[in-house]
């Protein structure tokens, strides 16, 4: 089996990527696999390759080790999503031949007006399918003016998967209405896209991460399943699943590099040691019970045989405090 961990660059790693990165490490040593680190860095404006160095330093002073990924080397060409458009773009010319996808000329303010917003301070984003429907003469006229983004055409569908921590998902897809963006108008590629692609390349099995994505999943899944559909002859494995609970704060606010939250750096500089890092996050995940680690200090290699059935897993949140 493959487990990964794949961060955004685009701030210093803090507590709540740690956590994850811990989970999917622990799963996947478990189960004899091997280990994948991938820079998630698509959103070229936001990401900087100084940050992604700074992140691989961060968690090679807590002491992770992987077996493919930036510094170790791999099969893959590399593993930095910004040097793998190439791969994306083929794909996307594939599925345009199949008639797959379509261009989308929606500017944001027309999106941000169709979207619905069912409780205050919500909104879920959904299309009305307008583009999908354009005669080629209307596509060829609209695209001497605007550069499109690139849509998947949704056929209606149910899914399901069995997520290890928050249990069967039921997932209705709705044609049109649910109809996502693959590679935005100005050339960058969706995370939704480079996700999956990623993941199949590199033959991950296994995908630990935060229960803020659980939500897209099941674009995910009918992107594999097309995939499948669309080479036949090629091996292509849905990964297992695992949405953690996130970390926040005392007043509930998820931590991220938004947030400002606690980074490794900022611990580093208040003399923390990497044991007393890892010890806090096993101690408020649930993982461990404290009053057996008297010394507030454990090591990777200590928490290899931890049992990750513990029922802490299966919040949506875990609140920690400084």
């Amino acid at each position: 089996m493959k487990g990964r961990f794949a961060p955004s660059p685009t701030g210093y790693i803090h507590l709540g990527n740690v956590w994850i990165a811990l989970l999917s490490y622990i799963s996947t040593r478990q189960q004899k696999g091997k280990y994948v680190v991938r820079m998630e860095d698509i959103d070229l404006q936001r990401s900087k390759r100084e940050l992604g160095e700074a992140l691989l330093d961060d968690l090679e002073w807590l002491g992770f080790e992987w077996d493919e990924g930036p510094r170790v080397g791999g099969p893959e060409i590399s593993y930095w999503q910004s040097e793998r458009q190439t791969y994306y773009a083929d794909i996307l010319e594939y599925l345009a031949l199949e008639k797959l996808i379509y261009p989308c000329f929606c500017n944001r303010a027309r999106l941000q007006s169709i979207a619905s917003a069912p409780h205050v301070g919500e909104v879920v984003h959904r299309y009305d399918g307008k583009c999908r429907h354009l005669s080629k003469n209307a596509v060829d006229e609209l695209s001497s003016i605007k550069e499109p983004s690139l849509r998947l055409a949704i056929d209606s569908c149910n899914l399901e998967f069995d997520d290890r921590w928050q249990g069967t998902q039921h997932i209705h897809l709705e044609g049109e209405l649910d109809d996502y963006v693959l590679r935005r108008g100005d050339g960058m590629y969706a995370y939704n896209l480079a996700v999956v692609l990623d993941d199949i390349a590199m033959g991950i099995t296994e995908v630990i991460r935060g229960d803020d994505l659980l939500d897209t999943t099941g674009q995910q899944l009918y992107l594999y399943n097309t995939l499948q559909q669309c080479y036949p002859h090629k091996h292509i494995e849905v990964p297992k699943y695992g949405h953690a609970p996130l970390l926040v704060d005392a007043d509930g606010n998820r931590l991220s590099k938004r947030q400002k939250s606690i980074t490794i750096r900022e611990l580093r500089e208040q003399q923390w040691s990497a044991s007393r890092i890892l010890w806090e996050l096993a101690v408020a995940g649930g993982l461990i019970d404290k009053d057996r680690y008297t010394h507030r200090e454990i090591n990777l290699s200590e928490l290899m045989n931890l049992d990750l059935s513990c029922s802490s897993l299966r919040q949506k949140t875990i609140v920690i405090e400084r």
